[in-house]
């Protein structure tokens, strides 16, 4: 399981939901290739890992094997919060302009132990903010362990699944189910304990494909 916080100093101003309405819809060109972003933190953006070989890399090679015409940004940035996310996004949505966003947030809040309430509104206003321009949004569910009691750690754990029910988004419930949660969890970890290694990130795919293909139908 995470043990312990990585965090590096990001933003914390986000932009509302009217501030992103407010920008011009982006137009897509008749018969270009859906677009998937990907808003996440180190857990996504292969820390400790060689490059190509974290799961959103394997993304773009399962996309490529099953002919699947969908091409892949992956604006994740380690040590990022909800926060951070929601300042970046609305530049994100207008220059990508994504079919699909895949918000991978939350882990860094927990583990400074920020406010459930800024967390949960930071992660319903992207989602907002993201289908407001036609975007699908996938939620990435993560767990953390009782550093903050686990009453905090039970709550936290309830914000993803809540967000996607209120919001009518995809939700995969666990990114590290398989990974953190097995018996032989440590040998899949780096030496921080925090961060998979590359060995890890195929079942880590594998947790995220099933609910993200059903965005690109």
């Amino acid at each position: 399981m995470l043990s312990a916080a990585l965090a590096l100093p990001f933003a914390t101003a986000g932009l509302s939901l009217a501030q992103a309405q407010a920008r011009p819809a982006p137009g897509k060109a008749a018969g270009a290739a859906p677009v998937v972003l990907v808003v996440g933190d180190s857990l996504s953006a292969e820390y400790g890992i060689a490059r190509g070989t974290g799961w959103v890399a394997l993304l773009e090679k399962r996309l490529a094997e099953q002919k699947l015409p969908a091409r892949v940004v992956n604006a994740s940035i380690s040590g990022d919060t909800t926060s951070g996310g929601r300042a970046r996004l609305p530049g994100l949505l207008t220059q990508h302009k994504p079919d699909v966003v895949v918000l991978e947030l939350g882990a860094n809040d927990a583990l400074r132990g920020l406010p459930l309430k800024g967390t949960e509104d930071n992660l319903r206003q992207m989602t907002q903010a993201s289908q407001a321009i036609g975007a699908k949004v996938l939620v990435v569910g993560i767990q953390v362990p009782p550093n903050y009691g686990s009453d905090y750690t039970r709550r936290f754990g309830e914000i993803f699944p809540r967000v996607a029910q209120a919001t009518n988004a995809g939700l995969v419930p666990f990114l590290l189910k398989g990974v953190a949660d097995g018996p032989d969890a440590a040998s899949l970890f780096q030496a921080d304990r925090i961060h998979p290694l590359a060995a890890a990130h195929p079942t880590i795919l594998d947790n995220v494909w099933p609910e993200l293909r059903k965005l690109l139908r």
